[in-house]
């Protein structure tokens, strides 16, 4: 059998994940245990999405003056 590649979900399905997950926990219905599974689960999700972040930032470019593309920098 042949492994199938598993597509990365794009960051705003990340965040819609992110919300869900949100959602859940708000529910007084969930136990205790659900209530550790879903943060472990958020938790995963937000540094997913912090590394997709990153990644898009540091191959974002910008023009000089003189037209010519740059690496951008973030100075913040």
């Amino acid at each position: 059998m042949e492994k199938q590649e598993q597509k990365e979900p794009s960051l705003e399905e990340a965040f819609q994940e992110l919300e869900a997950i949100i959602e859940k926990m708000q529910n007084r219905e969930v136990t205790l245990e659900e209530s550790f599974s879903l943060y472990e689960q958020g938790i995963h999700k937000l540094k997913f999405c912090n590394e997709k972040i990153d990644r898009v930032e540091k191959q974002m470019l910008t023009l000089n003056q003189e037209g010519e593309l740059e690496i951008f920098e973030n100075t913040i």
